[in-house]
């Protein structure tokens, strides 16, 4: 095990002043890649370590900060002390399984511990120097590297299977569904459908993802029709427009959940699961696990929030404006602070995927009104919101040109 032992500690720091001078250790520039490429030295969070060693471990079940900083071998006081330095950048309780620790150590017998390391994130890090004679705690950022990418597909199944087939994360699938989903219903992908875009990663020292930091633009052909997205700024804000300038974003999203099965439409006679007899069915059905998180499709108020035994289950119903309210069926919860008169935002998470009431399993009954009477959310066409100014016009042109050619060369290319 580790020891930090402060009177060894003391004396070998000042052994290894010179050395760490020469390695140009500077906390205000923390890039390893950059420091090691101009020097010749390794770096690691930062730290020069090329005469160090650098052990990593994984946090794991039941592991906290004092029984990791025991592991390691301090005592105590130099426990307490270090969680103390420590808690005002990363708080000993947001410690999560999985997430890496490192001990940064002489070569020696000793193995006395220079620094600690504590990822929170893929890129965020707290160093704590234990080279002087009381803990300092510093945070970091590991260099992300962006990496521009183009793919296409016809596809065949799903969108998310189109994007798995490609090899690329399965992000891209929810940030693409994410820029159309005011426009395409995902539950209702047919094959034959393509998309081809233009996309930016994140990553690592080039071996390790980040996540999907961008779409660049795209071209979705759905069922005949097709949909361009290009991302343009207007008044300080980047949405995306489609090819006439229109803001892709409208009053209401296609559906309330994420790339699950329909499992019931709209019908004016639809034969119950449960009592086995014709009745209307005004709402869709979407079959989902339980538990799978149901977003307001618009902004507006809740305006009921209650439980029927014999029907809806948990249910919640939101007025949007004069002429629409919709309504959430079957919930196994709601979600946390919502309240009759509750302001709800557009995306905003509401409640979960249950089979209260009368349902033969989980699933969300999804029920629009307009003017008090039931329509068929999925043929229901919102207005968008503002379209490109026309002072603009001119620029958004020129980005949109420029994006079909990039697009048109990378096909090439590909």
């Amino acid at each position: 095990m580790f020891r930090y032992k402060k009177v060894f500690g003391a004396v070998s720091c000042l052994l290894f002043l010179i050395y760490f001078t020469s390695c140009s250790l500077r906390q205000e520039k923390r890039s390893d890649e950059a420091s090691s490429e101009e020097t010749g030295n390794l770096f690691a969070y930062g730290i020069c370590v090329d005469s160090l060693n650098v052990d990593r471990y994984a946090i794991q079940k039941g592991d906290n900060l004092a029984s990791i900083l025991w592991r390691l071998g301090f005592s105590g006081t130099e426990s307490e002390n270090i969680t103390g330095t420590i808690t005002a950048l990363y708080p000993p309780d947001k410690l999560q399984i999985g997430n890496v620790y490192a001990a940064i150590t002489t070569p020696d017998t000793a193995s006395t511990v220079r620094y600690l390391v504590f990822e929170s994130s893929k890129t965020d890090f707290v160093v704590v120097d234990l080279c002087s004679g009381s803990p300092k705690a510093y945070a970091g950022v590991k260099p992300v590297t962006l990496h521009r990418r183009y793919t296409e597909k016809t596809i065949t199944s799903s969108m998310w299977n189109a994007i798995i087939e490609e090899g690329a994360s399965p992000m891209l699938a929810m940030k693409l569904s994410d820029i159309y989903a005011w426009q395409i219903d995902f539950f209702d992908i047919k094959e034959g459908d393509s998309f081809r875009l233009i996309y930016d990663e994140a990553w690592i020292d080039d071996t390790t993802f980040v996540d999907i930091v961008d779409i660049a633009g795209a071209v979705f052909r759905h069922q005949g029709q097709e949909y361009m997205a290009v991302p343009f700024q207007q008044d300080s804000t980047r949405e995306y427009f489609d090819a006439d300038g229109n803001s892709l974003r409208k009053e209401f999203l296609k559906a309330p959940l994420d790339f699950f099965r329909i499992s019931s439409k709209f019908s004016n006679a639809r034969l119950h699961p449960v009592l086995k007899r014709y009745r209307p069915h005004h709402g869709v059905d979407y079959a989902a696990p339980a538990g799978t998180p149901v977003k307001t499709v618009g902004d507006g108020v809740v305006i009921e929030k209650a439980y029927q035994r014999g029907g809806a289950g948990n249910y919640l119903k939101i007025k949007h404006n004069n002429a629409y309210t919709t309504t959430y069926m079957h919930l196994s919860r709601f979600a946390k602070d919502i309240q009759k008169g509750t302001r709800v935002k557009q995306g905003e998470i509401i409640g979960f995927v249950g089979s209260t009431g009368l349902s033969t399993g989980p699933h969300l009954d999804y029920r629009v009104h307009r003017n008090n009477q039931p329509i068929n959310p999925l043929r229901m066409e919102a207005p968008p919101s503002r379209p490109v100014k026309p002072e603009l016009r001119d620029s958004f042109l020129v980005i949109r040109h420029s994006l079909l050619q990039l697009m048109d060369s990378l096909q090439q290319k590909g």
